[in-house]
């Protein structure tokens, strides 16, 4: 029986979990999504690692009784537990990645955050972390920060495979795909197989209409509260509408032509904020061709058990989201400054969570019964 999760993979979207844990790939449960909701993909973040190994979960801790009797520190604990469920679901979705042509199968993991604003940093963690899961159809997440965008061109450059992640305003989304290209470009001159790197592009979503419309209520205007739960999406379907622009422009085919691949929007950040919206917004919303939609697991049920799916609800509506755009403006709301505030609010989130979870495993580990031995 056809579900709505199956007319999503037909209109060209591609599902991927936003969550990753131990329990999910030793229960069965990761395998059991691809095989009943279509999922074909993983994405981690910190905050996803903290609730997993974070969480009193007893699936980490023999490894990490394992990694104190060897001296390891926290990072050290923290790089090897994160790195072996990222090569493990990876495992698990080789035969999907195997399948696409390596376009799906994609499991994320991300780089420090602390070091969001080191470009060398990210460039040297980026390569260890490619070099530590060896599987080809990982992606390194990377944010799109002002020093990241460098940091992106370098890997790419060298072959590695990227998910660029927090992006929150078309401006910046323009200079990562920018630098999406220069990386293809410094591969193809070094005699890289184009064709092996692959990238997704991680545009954020409910997290702009929480921040708009916490201005628009503060606004108060008739036209400015018609305009609540509006932005995320018009957002969005504007950076579509770039993607297509960029990636149909002379530099970008000669690379395809060459055997590259075209860096996917990906949906991030779609789980409704607003209980009085519909739970699946962010997907049925945002259908084109060529998408990935990341969704924490709530929102994929939400959508294969009640989600309609009508087709490509993107590439016909660029006039209204132009209108919104257009409109928030004039009522005055600042949105370069919206997107720069949710880029900071962004990167220190996953700080925090990165933090939370050094302290976890810190402890972990001085307590765990080999270190005392």
């Amino acid at each position: 029986m056809s579900t709505p999760t199956h007319a999503l993979s037909a209109a060209g979207v591609s599902i991927w979990l936003d969550d990753l844990s131990r329990s999910r790939i030793a229960s069965g449960n990761l395998a059991d999504l691809i095989a009943t909701r279509d999922v074909t993909g993983v994405t981690t973040n910190p905050t996803i690692f903290q609730a997993a190994i974070g969480g009193g979960s007893a699936d980490y801790a023999g490894e990490l009784a394992a990694l104190a009797a060897g001296g390891a520190d926290a990072d050290a604990a923290i790089f090897a537990l994160t790195t072996e469920d990222v090569a493990a679901a990876a495992d698990i979705f080789r035969p999907v990645y195997d399948a696409t042509g390596g376009v799906d199968g994609r499991v994320s993991i991300e780089v420090s955050p602390d070091l969001a604003h080191d470009t060398e940093g990210t460039i040297a963690e980026a390569k260890t972390l490619w070099a530590k899961v060896d599987r080809p159809n990982a992606l390194i997440k990377i944010p799109a920060t002002k020093a990241g965008l460098p940091a992106i061109t370098e890997v790419i450059g060298a072959g590695i495979s990227v998910n660029v992640t927090l992006i929150f305003s078309l401006e910046r989304y323009a200079a990562v795909i920018d630098a999406y290209l220069a990386g293809l470009e410094k591969a193809k001159d070094a005699g890289i197989d184009l064709s092996s790197i692959h990238s997704v592009a991680s545009f954020f979503v409910s997290r702009v209409d929480t921040e708009v419309d916490k201005r628009l209520t503060a606004i108060g205007s008739d036209d400015a509260l018609a305009l609540k739960s509006k932005a995320g999406v018009a957002n969005a379907r504007l950076a579509y509408e770039l993607f297509e622009q960029e990636f149909g422009a002379d530099r970008a085919q000669a690379l395809v032509a060459a055997g590259g691949t075209v860096q996917r929007p990906l949906w991030a950040s779609t789980g409704v904020k607003d209980p009085s919206l519909p739970d699946t917004l962010y997907v049925t919303e945002l259908v084109a061709r060529g998408t990935v939609n990341t969704m924490p697991e709530k929102t994929l049920e939400a959508t294969s058990d009640h989600g309609v799916v009508t087709g490509d609800t993107i590439t016909g509506n660029y006039a209204d989201a132009h209108a919104v755009i257009d409109g928030l403006a004039a009522v005055g709301v600042d949105f370069a400054d919206v997107t720069q505030v949710l880029e900071d609010e962004g990167v220190a989130k996953f700080i925090d969570s990165w933090h939370d979870l050094q302290a976890t495993v810190r402890t972990a580990l001085a307590t765990a019964p080999e270190a005392s031995r």
